[in-house]
């Protein structure tokens, strides 16, 4: 049977929605590709369908989320604090420990067929680092890894350290769910409620503190397409399709 590479990616602008409708639509493209790989093995013919990928950009109201392997003594507010601030709490099956999603927040779910690029988990999540160490480039900082902490970081190696990207993800039969959050013109201030991903000694950043200014909504549109063209860069891949923004959804 022969198998062929798909390398194209559907983008779709999910605007603001919450964390469960999100992780839902998530699982269920994830369900359909691997309805189609398991299709396709099966299949005695010498032709197989090419499964999708995509590319969800969302932003989340304010939630904390615990990853399959992280610890609940992260999580440092009680449900009357979280109600007070607004804030949801959501045990999901990414991996990671907690972590928190809110206003003023990129996240970028890449449901992916790593079939179709490579089977590799972790040279998936290197390349996932790339596409946000090369973006925020464009905008002067210098993006590193921190061997053992996954993300994006600054100034590695230093007292001062923070993350500027978070990340975890999910693999079922090689295709992914999950993905980053990049710190845009979110309220630190929510990260005090946790100990993000579940280290102590390091603290957390976004493009606003950095840069000394608030991104606006035409920078962010700016922003979400530098980080599709590199994305095309790293994983050799290109966008076929999109849906349009939906500016009425869109609150950064």
């Amino acid at each position: 049977m022969t198998t062929t590479q798909n390398r194209t990616l559907q983008f779709q602008e999910l605007g603001l929605m919450d964390y469960l409708p999100a992780f839902e639509y998530q699982e269920k493209l994830m369900k359909e590709i691997i309805a189609l790989k398991l299709k396709n093995r099966d299949r005695t013919d010498e032709i197989q369908e090419l499964t999708p990928n995509y590319l969800l950009f969302v932003e989340h109201p304010h939630v904390y989320t615990l990853g399959k392997s992280g610890h609940e003594e992260n999580m440092l507010a009680n449900s009357k604090r979280l109600e007070e601030i607004n804030a949801t709490y959501v045990k999901t099956n990414r991996g990671g420990d907690i972590t928190y999603h809110g206003f003023g927040q990129l996240v970028g779910y890449p449901i992916l067929d790593l079939d179709n690029f490579k089977s590799d988990i972790h040279l998936y999540m290197r390349n996932l680092e790339e596409v946000i160490i090369r973006t925020i480039a464009e905008f002067g900082l210098k993006g590193e890894r921190s061997e053992g902490e996954t993300g994006v970081w600054l100034d590695v190696g230093k007292p001062y350290a923070r993350k500027i990207c978070a990340m975890g993800v999910k693999t079922s039969k090689w295709v992914t769910m999950h993905g980053f959050a990049l710190n845009v013109n979110t309220d630190l201030r929510y990260f005090e409620y946790i100990i993000p991903c579940g280290i102590k000694d390091k603290t957390v950043t976004s493009l606003k503190r950095e840069l000394e200014r608030e991104f606006s909504e035409e920078e962010i549109i700016i922003l979400k397409e530098k980080i599709k063209k590199h994305f095309c860069e790293v994983f050799e891949a290109k966008f076929i399709s999109s849906t349009p923004l939906n500016n009425r959804n869109h609150l950064f």
